[in-house]
């Protein structure tokens, strides 16, 4: 069991150690870990430039049912936060005026308790989900990969860029010409975007795999225990 967890542990760390070297850091051209075929250094853009960046559209909690259309509020970003969303657990009516994700959007929140918070994002792949208000959506153009630029945002530069622009003391705000005006490192291929974006969705699901046989792990330990001595 303690293997398990060691082993959950390690992965864990091993992705962060790659994120800091595999995106380039201030003050760099170049990331430290590179994978192999790639070379050059890394283009400075402004976000606005490579994006389109529009708003969701109201619901709160108090919106959610059993059924309905899924929906991500801003929350789920702080509660359970991954870089890419496949399917949510959360249902709301289809209201006239509600957003529905096309497929590739890239979500940031726009209001949260801390900036150092507020600077995080996620793709959400599947077409048809409603994003709520309280969510920036950032749409980028064919030349450039969403769950590259998910990552960046979350683990780059832009990370600390956006979190020193975040405006507010009990409450902060992180508004769309913000994230316009953030200026971003990205590699001088699509190529290269779309193989680190692949390489950490591959590694998150190889850390998730662990973690679900590590809860296996602790369910059967539990009933073992509970048939021996209960």
């Amino acid at each position: 069991m303690n293997g398990r967890k060691q082993k959950a542990s390690e992965a864990s760390g091993f992705k962060a150690s790659c994120l800091e070297k595999m995106f380039v850091q201030r003050g760099e051209k170049r990331p430290r870990l590179r994978l192999a075929g790639f070379k050059g250094d890394w283009i400075e853009k402004r976000i606005g430039d490579i994006t389109t960046v529009t708003h969701g559209v109201g619901y709160t909690k108090s919106d959610l049912k059993d059924e309905g259309a899924q929906i991500i509020l801003y929350g789920r970003l702080y509660t359970a936060h991954k870089i890419i969303i496949d399917t949510v657990d959360t249902f709301a009516d289809r209201l006239p005026n509600a957003v529905f994700s096309k497929g590739g959007e890239v979500i940031v929140p726009s209001s949260g308790e801390t900036a150092e918070d507020i600077a995080i994002a996620s793709v959400v792949r599947t077409p048809g989900i409603i994003i709520s208000g309280g969510l920036n959506i950032i749409q980028p153009t064919e030349q450039f990969d969403s769950i590259f630029l998910a990552l960046n945002i979350s683990y780059g530069v832009p990370h600390y860029a956006m979190s020193k622009l975040a405006q507010g003391k009990s409450v902060v705000h992180l508004y769309a010409r913000d994230i316009e005006d953030t200026k971003i490192l990205v590699p001088p291929t699509v190529a290269e975007q779309e193989a680190i974006g692949k390489f950490f969705e591959d590694l998150d699901n190889a850390v998730e795999l662990q973690a679900k046989k590590v809860e296996k792990l602790h369910h059967i330990k539990a009933g073992c225990l509970e048939r021996m001595f209960g």
